[in-house]
């Protein structure tokens, strides 16, 4: 009787393929732009709200524009959550569908790893808020607020700190985002809809079906899209489903795979993406940040955060949660799944990209206004909450990951390496029979120009030295 074929170990957090590093690349150095641009529309705000001038910010924020007759005479700070952050979203719909055809998620048992650690990073969050809450006295309202991770405020911080994160960390955190992301979609549907208007939601469900079809015809021109798109997303405010929800569907509806047979480069989605992602990382999200983080922070403001139970409930989620329950999550998924982590690396960078993740900033707030709507002061004391929790977890991650760089550094330097000038790192070749010939040639020049050069050098001395 044969012995039963032994189970084939796998890698966590394994290299990439080259495909997808490039792809992971020219994302993330669009994201972390724009984390940049969230990163100063915060501290802008934060000082406009907390200067003389207050009460210019309060007056920009609440002031209302827009057709009444629609159902959409609303203020800059509502124009900015429902309106810009659907760009945002429309811009994750079309992430979530390239990782499930053609990313890591196509795959069951590699989107394990980003799934699993995704729903622990949101459930272990919930469960400190509710437990605080619960043991404070406090409303359980906002138990959503900080399972949101903010993929762009964490590699502005990558940015600022310095750290050559290896691809494959910053591969898990692009897709661990997107699928965070998506749950995130789904909270806000499910929990903070009501009063639904059945005629709006009915004829945002015609207007997206349009919608797929012209896709699906290959009908093309913005002039199209666009006036569809903004009608589908009135219809989705009036409705009672909060918008965003508009901009998420339309993202998953565009193809994200290329047909050969045609001569494609680039699918339609890689391509509406490569334009819109500039608008919402440069535009959409700094801007809904420059409305929504300028609340009035205080000595006595700040000392509120640990004291009363949603407020400390909310840091505690993001800094302790989400570290937590990602970390826990990939370690589950390797121990079950008898997966072995990278060679190059260790748990401790599994649990600084971890804590990374709790810095919760845009979707955070979004979902404090939900949470908390009707109670301002309590709104105001939350986002407080969000950005005190995203600090702490965003100096907490810089400290670990910085004892790391120098390891960072030499994989980035590995991974950047080309040696024979191909256009291809040395180390997507190794296995390659002709890349191994190519370099022994190459050794083989450098060695010959080695000793052309000590024989005229020495031949330069022995003629200084002798008589003259």
């Amino acid at each position: 009787m044969p012995a039963p074929a032994p189970h084939k170990n796998h890698k966590v957090l394994g290299r990439l393929s080259l495909p997808e590093r490039t792809f992971v690349a020219d994302a993330l150095r669009t994201e972390t732009v724009g984390g940049v641009l969230l990163l100063a529309a915060a501290i802008a705000a934060l000082i406009w709200a907390n200067t003389p001038i207050r009460e210019s910010y309060e007056s920009v924020r609440d002031f209302h524009v827009g057709p009444a007759a629609l159902g959409l005479d609303l203020s800059i700070e509502h124009w900015a959550a429902d309106g810009l952050l659907a760009v945002f979203f429309f811009v994750a719909g079309i992430e979530l569908k390239r990782e499930m055809v053609a990313g890591d998620l196509k795959d069951p048992r590699a989107a394990a790893l980003p799934v699993v650690a995704a729903l622990c990073g949101m459930a272990v969050p919930a469960l400190v808020y509710t437990l605080v809450s619960v043991t404070g006295g406090g409303s359980l309202a906002g138990w959503a607020v900080p399972t949101a991770t903010d993929i762009a405020f964490a590699l502005a911080v990558l940015a600022v700190i310095g750290t050559s994160l290896p691809s494959a960390l910053r591969a898990f955190l692009l897709t661990l985002a997107v699928v965070d992301d998506l749950f995130a979609i789904l909270i806000i549907a499910v929990f903070f809809t009501e009063n639904l208007n059945f005629a709006a939601l009915g004829g945002a469900a015609v207007g997206l079906a349009v919608f797929w079809l012209l896709l699906h015809r290959g009908v093309r021109g913005w002039y199209v899209y666009v006036p569809l798109a903004l009608v589908i997303w009135g219809l989705m405010y009036n409705s009672g489903v909060h918008a965003t929800i508009a901009g998420v569907a339309m993202g998953l509806m565009l193809r994200c795979t290329t047909r050969k047979d045609e001569g494609e480069q680039r699918s339609p989605g890689e391509r509406i993406e490569h334009l819109v992602r500039p608008l919402s990382a440069g535009l959409a999200v700094p801007l809904f940040a420059l409305f929504s983080a300028g609340v009035a922070v205080s000595g006595g403001a700040l000392g509120e955060v640990f004291t009363r139970p949603e407020t400390l409930g909310v840091v505690l989620g993001l800094v302790v949660g989400k570290a937590v329950g990602i970390f826990g999550g990939t370690w589950l998924t390797a121990r079950f799944t008898r997966a072995s982590l990278s060679d190059d690396l260790a748990w401790p960078d599994v649990f600084a990209v971890s804590s990374l993740a709790g810095i919760g900033f845009t979707v955070s707030l979004l979902i404090g206004e939900l949470a908390f709507d009707g109670d301002q002061a309590l709104t105001d004391e939350v986002k407080a909450a969000v950005l005190m929790g995203s600090l702490i977890a965003a100096v907490l991650s810089g400290v670990l990951l910085k004892i790391r760089n120098a390891k960072y550094r030499r994989l980035c330097e590995d991974e950047e390496r080309d040696e024979d000038l191909d256009g291809i790192p040395d180390i997507y070749e190794q296995d390659n029979p002709a890349y191994h010939l190519r370099m022994a040639e190459i050794h083989e020049r450098k060695a010959a120009e080695h000793r052309r050069l000590a024989e005229v050098t020495g031949g330069a001395s022995e003629g200084n030295d002798g008589p003259a």
